[in-house]
């Protein structure tokens, strides 16, 4: 009896272990590295890559709509100069970001989402109740939430303690978070009001006792920042207990979240391209890879159904007992996209420090860089249309640290205008530049050094 007590006792802290010691992954503005911020397809991708929720903001129309953005000028996001307070709806809509979608309201998005369950959103007020006091933004918010029965997939966080108080009123079960950055704002006036505390991970870093102090009154910790993608700054926050992240980067924010939970292999079901020029085996698991008699072909079709983690590399399952490296198959580029880059080369910026990677993945820098004044032909892509990466003869680029070397005919231009604009990279060159160095061909023993010393 009393060893099964010990058992029941084991497999009890292993629930609240495995329950507890993840968090919960915000995508900031969508997916705002791969797509542009704030549209269904940077949304669409922050799900995919792992996001539990989508963090987007809020402004009130001339005509009183609810228009999602979060400046109040689209200049930035649609090269327009539009006030959203001073249009109406009608006038907003018809503005298009790079990948051709209009400008959004939070009805159009939630009929978009409302029978997709596992979606579920952050929505922010964008408002100083000291210049405006009227709550018709609130209102408006808590009325389409309510009318398209999102109750139990929303969070609302804020700046301003007043809009969320409001709330209070209005949706008295709605989970409300208070967006701060500096101690000042975490007091007994606002924190009886909200559910959680959104904090600045500046504020964290100097004031680590914040999360328990926060925890010991029953708020649960966010963090936010701009988030890059910094291996430190990701393994300092998960071996703090907090209980979520907003970040840019959804997908590494996921990556964290499983190394913390221990799981190794999650959903995907999407399909995918093999970008890769020469036929590679399969294998029958990542963990031990041992190859099969089993081929994927270039261009190739895939269907992705799972990812797993193994030797701190991603592999993709794509049948029963079939697994493939992730590295040349792509998930959001397809051959359309890249074809007028598919036959340029490359070369690095001038006075500009372009690091070499040695998988498509801001954590797999290495301490190599690209030389200057050395053209080098581009073999491959990965990433998405907004954060294309290249592969070389010494690994991995990134396409905005590099120009695009090559563009000096008609036929180039004309391709390359045909591409959608978010597609369009600038940073091309545009002459010729002398004097230019060819990459050396590296004998079969001198590229195996070469692969070694990327490696390590």
């Amino acid at each position: 009896m009393k060893r099964k007590s010990h058992v029941f006792t084991a497999i009890f802290l292993t629930i609240i272990f495995l329950t507890s010691s993840g968090f919960t992954v915000v995508g900031h503005r969508g997916d705002p590295t791969k797509y542009p911020e704030e549209t269904i397809q940077s949304d669409d991708s922050a799900f995919n890559s792992g996001a539990d929720y989508v963090e987007l903001d809020l402004h009130l129309s001339a005509d009183g709509q609810l228009v999602v953005s979060h400046d109040d000028d689209l200049y930035r996001v649609t090269h327009t100069h539009a006030i959203v307070s001073q249009n109406t709806w009608q006038a907003l809509s018809q503005l298009t970001y790079d990948n051709g979608e209009h400008v959004m309201s939070l009805d159009e998005l939630f009929e978009h989402y409302q029978k997709k369950p596992n979606t579920k959103f952050v929505l922010e007020t964008k408002i100083d109740h000291s210049i405006d006091p009227s709550y018709q933004l609130e209102d408006e918010i808590a009325a389409t939430i309510k009318k398209y029965h999102m109750e139990k997939r929303v969070m609302i966080h804020s700046f301003s303690a007043a809009s969320l108080f409001h709330f209070r009123k209005v949706m008295p079960d709605a989970y409300l978070i208070l967006l701060v950055g500096s101690l000042k704002r975490i007091n007994f006036s606002n924190l009886p009001q909200v559910d959680a505390v959104n904090v600045s991970s500046d504020l964290i870093l100097n004031h680590s006792w914040l999360i328990h102090w926060l925890h010991r009154i029953n708020k649960q910790v966010y963090v936010w920042a701009e988030m890059d993608e910094s291996p430190e700054l990701w393994h300092w926050l998960i071996n703090k207990n907090i209980d979520g992240v907003v970040t840019n980067f959804p997908s590494t924010g996921f990556k964290y979240k499983l190394a913390k939970q221990g799981t190794k292999k999650y959903d995907i079901h999407r399909n995918g391209i093999y970008f890769g020029k020469e036929k590679t085996a399969t294998m029958m698991n990542p963990y031990v890879r041992v190859k099969q008699k089993k081929y994927v072909k270039p261009g190739q079709k895939l269907e992705v159904m799972y990812g797993v983690r193994a030797h701190n590399q991603l592999y993709y399952q794509i049948d029963n007992q079939t697994f493939i490296s992730a590295e040349f198959v792509n998930l959001d580029l397809k051959q359309q996209d890249v074809a007028p880059y598919q036959d340029k080369q490359i070369l690095a910026k001038p006075q500009h420090k372009v690091p070499i990677y040695r998988l498509p993945e801001n954590q797999a820098k290495t301490k190599k860089e690209m030389p200057i004044n050395t053209l080098y032909k581009i073999q491959n892509f990965n990433g998405s249309p907004k954060s294309m990466w290249l592969y070389t003869s010494l690994g991995w680029v990134k396409a905005r640290d590099i120009l695009f070397y090559g563009f000096f005919d008609g036929t180039s231009w004309h391709n390359y205008n045909k591409l959608p604009r978010i597609n369009r990279y600038t940073n091309i060159a545009l002459l010729e530049y002398l004097p230019l160095q060819a990459p050396k061909t590296l004998n079969f023993t001198q590229q195996i050094r070469a692969t070694w010393k990327l490696n390590n």
